[in-house]
């Protein structure tokens, strides 16, 4: 295959491809599509933040428009996905356990992930949760009564949950199922009874893995990208070996020195977007931790977007609000909303809405930009949108509008 040569835009097109989020679906999604997606994207990272849906439902929602949220609680469930640190807590199709169980069973270099000190200091305890769970089944970490008198904070755990947490990093124990959304743990060989540690690959060959399933998923990437997917340490893979003995394509994209590199299973899809054929129609809105924003040096090189969750700093140096929910719009990301769903109410508020520098709020996209509030609305239960504040500060009453005129058509 000859070298290719894309554009910026070609590049992205090829990028939101590969992450299912080029077009809109054309039709409804059924529950395998939620194991595609999960499959197409290699990781679905979990967060329990829910001012709006949790952050694994919305990156879902992303792609397959409406579908039923138990969905992906049923496919971890029946066994054809897994739970555990992949670029951070993740959902990860089964299929891939033998390449993370190297983490496993060297759960000392998970950093803060795993505590050898807790194990160390507390083994008798550790022991006694993991011979209950042995003798009396799965279990939540609700199950067990608090004693110490502290509060409930990820920082003040209770002791069970710090050596479930503990034996979970060090595979003795897997994610059965979740209830409320709660994970219930279980032993390990009662969850994948089938799998025995002669299944997993030399460190080498799942590093390459690794290395080959970022690309894949990223449609096109650069070398300093890829380390950052599955969270991946020294020593990693030489994308240009691999290149060269023909496992990744190598590219180029305008205006960028180093080249990119292209799984070769997506050589014609490069193909057509390198000839622009590819033309992003799909305008949605993301999770912070979607696969196409979470790293934000990616998603400033690829799309010009500075993304920063803000969550996690303090109100007062707060720029865009709590949880901003980037605006993808045919091929680039133009904005963010700080959303909140207030569902006893029905209402979904925006408090605010920032465009980004340059776009023109033409009609048209302004119809985009309502249409996939709108929808994004509707699948909370939250049918009323308001929109309180924007930057600009006109943008607020235009987007109402057609908000409230889209509102009445339905």
């Amino acid at each position: 295959m000859t070298e290719l040569t894309f554009s910026l835009a070609a590049a992205r097109a090829l990028h939101l491809a590969a992450q299912g989020l080029l077009q809109p679906r054309r039709r409804k999604a059924q529950k395998a599509d939620v194991l595609d997606a999960i499959r197409c994207m290699g990781v679905l990272q979990i967060d329990t933040i829910h001012v709006v849906a949790r952050s694994p439902y919305l990156v879902l929602w992303s792609r397959l428009g409406d579908y039923p949220q138990p969905w992906l609680e049923e496919h971890l469930a029946e066994g054809a996905l897994f739970e555990y640190w992949a670029h951070e807590a993740c959902f990860v199709p089964v299929e891939d356990y033998r390449l993370l169980r190297h983490r496993m069973v060297d759960p000392g270099a998970m950093g803060w992930k795993y505590s050898e000190k807790w194990m160390r200091d507390r083994r008798a305890d550790v022991e006694r949760v993991l011979e209950h769970i042995r003798s009396h089944g799965p279990v939540r970490s609700a199950d067990f009564e608090r004693t110490d008198g502290k509060g409930g904070g990820w920082w003040e755990w209770k002791p069970e949950k710090r050596s479930l947490e503990v034996l979970f990093t060090a595979g003795e124990l897997m994610i059965a199922r979740r209830h409320n959304f709660q994970r219930v743990y279980d032993l390990a060989e009662r969850v994948l009874p089938g799998w025995h540690d002669s299944q997993m690959p030399a460190m080498e060959e799942t590093r390459r893995e690794l290395a080959l399933k970022t690309v894949r998923a990223l449609g096109l990437a650069r070398s300093a990208w890829v380390a950052d997917y599955y969270r991946s340490k020294p020593p990693r893979p030489d994308l240009e070996a691999l290149a060269g003995a023909g496992a990744l394509l190598r590219a180029r994209v305008q205006g960028w020195q180093d080249p990119v590199y292209i799984h070769p299973d997506l050589g014609e899809l490069a193909r057509a977007a390198a000839d622009g054929a590819l033309r992003p129609t799909a305008t949605t809105i993301l999770s912070p931790f979607d696969p196409v924003v979470w790293d934000r040096r990616r998603a400033l090189e690829l799309f010009g977007f500075d993304y920063r969750l803000e969550c996690y700093t303090p109100a007062d140096k707060r720029r865009y609000g709590y949880f901003t929910l980037p605006i993808l719009r045919r091929g680039a990301l133009v904005g963010r909303i700080d959303a909140k769903a207030h569902r006893g109410a029905g209402v979904f508020e925006l408090k605010n809405v920032a465009l980004e520098p340059g776009v023109r709020a033409t009609d048209r996209f302004v119809r985009d930009v309502a249409g996939a509030i709108q929808r994004l609305a509707n699948w909370h239960g939250c049918p009323r949108v308001q929109a309180a504040a924007s930057e600009p500060p006109g943008f607020a009453a235009t987007l109402q509008a057609e908000l409230d005129e889209q509102g009445v058509e339905q």
